[in-house]
């Protein structure tokens, strides 16, 4: 904990922000906490400028910034122009869960945290992208959902076919493809990630 929160406070707001030429940002540290909150959510640039009380461009400047220096990964929405499917938004993840959780100083065991669902999509998403990276699996990843809220955490567009992954936490909840998903895509798949298979999923 105490080694975490050293990493965030040294690197991410001092070492970094002057290399940057920055100065130390209390807005900086309200919008990754902004982003903690919302890990596998859509995220709206515009109602993080509100929130925040800054310009758009200031926001768009910084996720850009935690982007390329990689405290966090931007996926943005999957859409081959079917009316319903949402993509005007962008869902972000930390590279690390720890310092996720240093950066909303919440270090709870799981059995008592209520963001557990949070932590595990962030897992999945991030050691899944380093096992394609080090398999050299190339993909294009993105998530998908539709206006009438039928979604898939993850989507990887590889060797000309659709993979389609719903993460789940619990093993128990094995939610079945969205039919339009199916329907739209032909040579879509789909594949519930959870504590069962998620081995072969990222290692």
């Amino acid at each position: 904990m105490q080694l975490l929160n050293s990493i965030v406070d040294s690197y991410l707001f001092k070492d970094l922000l002057m290399l940057k030429g920055l100065k130390k940002s209390q807005k900086l540290i309200d919008l990754l906490k902004l982003l903690a909150f919302q890990i596998g959510k859509e995220v709206s640039i515009s109602e993080l400028a509100n929130s925040l009380n800054i310009n758009f461009a200031t926001v768009e400047h910084y996720l850009d910034l935690l982007t390329k220096i990689f405290v966090i990964i931007r996926v943005d929405g999957f859409s081959r122009n079917l009316r319903k499917e949402i993509t005007k938004n962008s869902r972000y993840y930390f590279y690390d869960n720890g310092i996720r959780n240093a950066v909303i100083n919440n270090f709870n065991d799981l059995k008592t945290r209520d963001d557990i669902g949070q932590l595990w999509d962030n897992y999945i998403i991030v050691e899944r992208l380093k096992k394609r990276t080090y398999t050299q699996i190339f993909a294009n990843q993105y998530f998908w959902r539709t206006y009438d809220q039928k979604e898939i955490d993850l989507v990887e567009e590889r060797d000309g076919k659709l993979f389609g992954y719903e993460i789940k936490w619990s093993a128990d909840k094995t939610p079945k493809a969205p039919k339009v998903w199916l329907e739209t895509y032909n040579n879509a798949s789909y594949e519930v990630i959870n504590q069962d298979n998620y081995l072969d999923f990222i290692a």
